[in-house]
């Protein structure tokens, strides 16, 4: 069965980028804040309040979980999210969305991939 992400997408820029930070692996608060700045080269920086603002939203849709700490060397005082699987394919709907938003952004501007 193909899952509905319409009510989802367009996801916030925040969202979008604490998403991307958890594709590749679980990290706690703090190192989603690091990866989002390495990511977007230090261009968006997520604070504090709009981190755990919007983890928590994102918690509550079933989009991400939180988890246990995974090894020894894990501080237990940290909390530690990961992407669930409707959060995974979410990532993937909205990455397919902007691409085609990017398709048309060329076509109409006439860039041609190569050149950009």
């Amino acid at each position: 069965m193909k899952e509905d992400f319409g009510r989802f997408v367009p996801l916030s820029p925040a969202a979008l980028h604490i998403l991307l930070a958890l594709a590749s692996e679980d990290r706690h608060g703090y190192g989603i804040m690091r990866e989002v700045a390495r990511q977007s080269d230090g261009r968006y920086k997520l604070g504090p309040g709009t981190l755990y603002d919007n983890l928590q939203k994102l918690l509550d849709q079933g989009i991400v979980e939180e988890r246990s700490p995974r090894s020894p060397g894990d501080d237990p005082r940290r909390r530690y999210y990961r992407l669930t699987r409707f959060g995974r394919g979410l990532l993937a709907a909205e990455i397919a969305r902007l691409e085609g938003v990017v398709r048309e952004a060329r076509l109409h501007l006439k860039i041609h991939p190569e050149r950009a």
